[in-house]
């Protein structure tokens, strides 16, 4: 299948939509899930087109992962989570909604469940969560 460059995230790279940006560099963005299913749950993606694993380089991949443990690192200290569950999707068969490559970093805390999907979350902790989680990257 063939990669929709107007899919929402690459509508989020060129800023038509907007988002709560956490970290970028030159390969990769990390931006807040606004529907939440942990408290500091953020994507990764990579800013060069792909539609997931499937499709993505080797250099895809690697700028991917590094941002992922980067970000997971970030969130643990910033929010004192105790660990991260890592989700990555690949087409609609197998639970991927956003055909961009992405993997979700869901921190985790001691005795609780992530929420279910599909709900916003509340605008302003969401921007709060992320102002802590670019103060622990520096």
């Amino acid at each position: 299948m063939d990669y929709d460059p107007d899919n929402i995230f690459a509508r989020i790279l060129r800023g038509e939509i907007p988002s709560t940006r956490v970290y970028e560099d030159d390969d990769t963005l990390a931006f807040m899930d606004i529907m939440p299913r942990a408290d500091g749950h953020l994507l990764v993606i990579p800013k060069t087109p792909c539609r997931n694993v499937l499709d993505a380089s080797p250099e895809q991949m690697a700028a991917v992962m590094k941002t992922v443990q980067k970000l997971s690192h970030a969130v643990m200290k910033a929010l004192g989570a105790g660990g991260v569950t890592l989700q990555q999707f690949n087409e609609a068969v197998g639970g991927q909604e956003v055909f961009h490559l992405h993997v979700h970093v869901l921190p985790r805390y001691e005795g609780q469940p992530l929420r279910p999907p599909g709900k916003m979350g509340d605008m302003t902790l969401i921007a709060e969560q992320a102002e802590k989680i670019r103060a622990a990257l520096d």
